[in-house]
């Protein structure tokens, strides 16, 4: 998914009154202001309320349902191939948010999560914060080459903490060897 759809798609959201942060690769390439690999998604994340209107404005775009649990994680895909995988939430009164997973579990966002300001194809975007970042990426999965490169490049520019699981496996030294 190339910035000028992704812009496109966000701007659409908000101009339906839905407010989007953005999560996942493109979240961090807006954080570092700049597109610095290729991506096949759009990770966005929505308040669970705004769920039936953002299905409404996509279905009128062509985009229908690929997979997962409606209202709380899925991916809608365009004939195009552009695709937009969804995590929703709902806030708290305390600014916290929640992020019910598919095993039933909740995922609770600190409130300062969506504090996030990056630009995509020049455009101000909303995201989760570069701690916030790492903390979803630590979590549910082994992180692969991509991962490392954006907590590599999350921590270049904002300093953040990497966990042991976000730090690139170091090669053996091979001077040692028999």
């Amino acid at each position: 998914m190339d910035a000028s759809t992704v812009r496109r798609l966000v701007a659409q959201l908000e101009a339906a009154g839905i407010p989007v942060w953005l999560d996942g690769g493109w979240g961090i390439d807006a954080l570092l202001g700049r597109e610095t690999r290729p991506h096949h998604d759009l990770d966005v994340i929505v308040r669970v309320s705004d769920v039936p209107k953002a299905l409404e404005l996509l279905q009128l775009a062509s985009f229908v349902v690929r997979e997962g649990s409606i209202p709380h994680a899925f991916v809608l895909a365009s004939p195009s191939g552009d695709e937009l995988d969804f995590h929703t939430v709902t806030f708290r009164s305390d600014g916290t948010a929640v992020h019910r997973m598919d095993n039933g579990n909740d995922w609770v966002f600190p409130a300062d999560a969506f504090t996030g300001v990056g630009t995509v194809d020049g455009a101000r975007v909303e995201c989760l914060s570069a701690e916030t970042q790492v903390r979803c990426h630590a979590q549910g999965y082994v992180p692969g080459e991509k991962d490392f490169r954006d907590m590599e490049l999350l921590q270049q520019a904002f300093g953040v903490e990497l966990p042991p699981l976000l730090l690139r496996p170091s090669c053996p030294d091979r001077s040692q060897a028999g």
